[in-house]
């Protein structure tokens, strides 16, 4: 009896040990996991690292998705450095269900894109006509892009048109205008009587000639229209000739006053603090990062006594919550500055606002928690691109 006891309490032993040692390689493997992700995809929103580890004996199984194939490997290496067993069934996007075609170039005149693939999603953020959009992962009339910007997000089908590599380079090819007013429309003939789409401003379509003063265009889904030669531009000469400037800021901000807000929009229908500000720093040749926080990181830092004596017109006003012991700083709104006190903002619609106590519209609150400012004219650190060299993404 004694010896029976005694080599029960041995295998209850070894177990106890075994199962402390698994759970110690499971900790270790979530504390890796966790590191490598702050390290290649700390932002979800533009990166994916979501990797999920369970434990089956020995082994740990890896599931879950990603974009990052280096942050993957290097994940893997360092688990096999510990000789851990593997098993890996972690899909790495652009997965098959792509097969061959590896973009999508927005068709309609805005496309919403969400942040799950279902209609009643939150609005993740827009796209507008011509913009491509590179395609992760396709699931029946879903798809999961990522758009110049970097940002993630799901986009129903009827929104876009799927391409192959050389139907993208025919596109990039193709002679095309720019629609440079807020709103327009195209038609089906050039009598103008039957609305073929809506159009806003950025939007990019194929040129195919002229008839008189309209310019015939085909839509990325085979669909051929009309618009007003005066109200689009050559694309290649626009941007060619095109000069950023704060001038050019203060004129596009001020096409759009009056624009309705809404979380998530990026165009001229409707649009969000710092979606006002990307749609008009992209009507200057400039893709500049999606949201508020995302774009205080970008360009350089100005006015660091934020007493809005060296701003320049153009420069990005950051709003929000201050660091403090226990929290970040949060960033909460973005602003252009127009000068002479005034900055012009995306709330409750777009509209301008003044730092003068004196002023019909001053802004006590945003003058209360204001920030600092940034400046992205010729300072292009951080993610901002010129169209200019990468014609592609239109």
């Amino acid at each position: 009896m004694i010896h029976r006891l005694l080599f029960v309490l041995i295998f209850l032993s070894a177990f106890a040990c075994q199962q402390n040692q698994s759970s110690k390689i499971l900790d270790q493997a979530l504390v890796s996991r966790d590191s490598i992700k702050q390290q290649y995809a700390p932002d979800s929103r533009v990166a994916l690292f979501d990797i999920q580890i369970s434990q089956e004996g020995n082994r740990l199984l890896l599931a879950g998705q990603t974009d990052q194939y280096r942050a993957l490997a290097t994940f893997m290496n360092i688990l096999g450095a510990q000789g851990i067993q593997l098993v890996n069934q972690v899909n790495t996007l652009p997965d098959e269900s792509t097969l061959k075609h590896e973009y999508a170039i927005v068709t309609n005149s805005v496309a919403n894109l969400r942040t799950q693939p279902k209609h009643s999603a939150e609005l993740a953020t827009q796209a507008i006509l011509g913009t491509v959009l590179k395609v992760l992962k396709i699931t029946e009339e879903w798809y999961y892009v990522q758009t110049p910007d970097d940002y993630i997000a799901w986009v129903d089908h009827g929104g876009v048109a799927l391409k192959t590599n050389t139907e993208l380079q025919e596109w990039q090819a193709a002679n095309k205008v720019i629609v440079t007013t807020v709103a327009t429309k195209a038609y089906f003939d050039s009598k103008q009587k039957t609305v073929l789409s809506d159009l806003v401003l950025g939007n990019v379509l194929m040129k195919e000639g002229q008839v008189d003063k309209l310019i015939r265009v085909r839509f990325p889904d085979g669909r051929f229209g009309y618009v007003s030669a005066d109200e689009v531009k050559d694309y290649q000469n626009w941007l060619n000739e095109l000069k950023p400037s704060g001038y050019l800021m203060e004129y596009y901000a001020r096409q759009l006053m009056g624009t309705p807000y809404l979380w998530g929009g990026t165009s001229a229908k409707a649009m969000d603090c710092s979606g006002f500000t990307k749609t008009v720093y992209l009507m200057n040749g400039l893709v500049i990062p999606r949201d508020a926080s995302q774009q205080v990181n970008a360009g350089i830092a100005v006015d660091l006594e934020r007493t809005f004596e060296e701003l320049k017109k153009g420069d990005l006003l950051f709003f929000g919550k201050p660091a403090t012991d226990s929290s970040k700083q949060r960033i909460t709104h973005v602003g252009l500055w127009l000068g002479a006190g005034e900055f012009i903002h995306a709330s409750e619609r777009v509209r301008i606002s003044s730092i003068d106590p004196a002023a019909l519209n001053y802004d006590e609150f945003n003058k209360n928690r204001y920030l600092g400012s940034r400046r992205y004219l010729n300072h292009l650190e951080g993610n901002i691109e010129q169209l200019k060299g990468r014609v592609e993404l239109f």
